[in-house]
């Protein structure tokens, strides 16, 4: 049985991303945290990192990057309203979503500068970069 919001002192980093339903499950967001796309404090972690209050949490979820503090700790799923409760969302995260989804909008982010098509060296660099990912 998982222990009240009162009774807490710091959870699994994994535990709380799903608790705060960022992500569906729990091993989903393990996932996640393995594969480079939730940065603790600034620095990759593992999924069983302990969690405190304060902490700041960057976290990828497809388009969006979002940069939250914790503010509560929580070890069991509840409803989206009290899931909104264990943490506040950065000034600069915001403003950085915001300018995103704009430009997303706009089609600015997934059109070409230029309208010639690419020479034999960018063409190489392109397909370099599709076989790292």
């Amino acid at each position: 049985m998982g222990a009240t919001q009162s009774d807490l002192t710091s959870t699994r980093l994994d535990k709380w991303l799903w608790a705060a339903r960022f992500y569906k499950t729990r091993a989903i967001a393990k996932q996640m945290i393995d594969g480079g796309k939730v940065f603790y404090n600034g620095q990759r972690t593992k999924s069983g990192k302990a969690v405190a209050l304060g902490d700041i949490i960057k976290v990828r979820q497809g388009f969006e990057e979002k940069e939250v503090q914790i503010i509560a700790l929580a070890d069991r799923r509840r409803d989206a309203t009290f899931a909104q409760t264990l943490y506040k969302e950065t000034a600069q995260s915001i403003a950085t979503r915001e300018k995103n989804a704009l430009a997303r909008k706009q089609g600015i982010l997934l059109s070409p500068a230029s309208d010639t098509k690419p020479d034999k060296k960018q063409r190489r660099q392109i397909r370099e970069f599709k076989e790292r990912m």
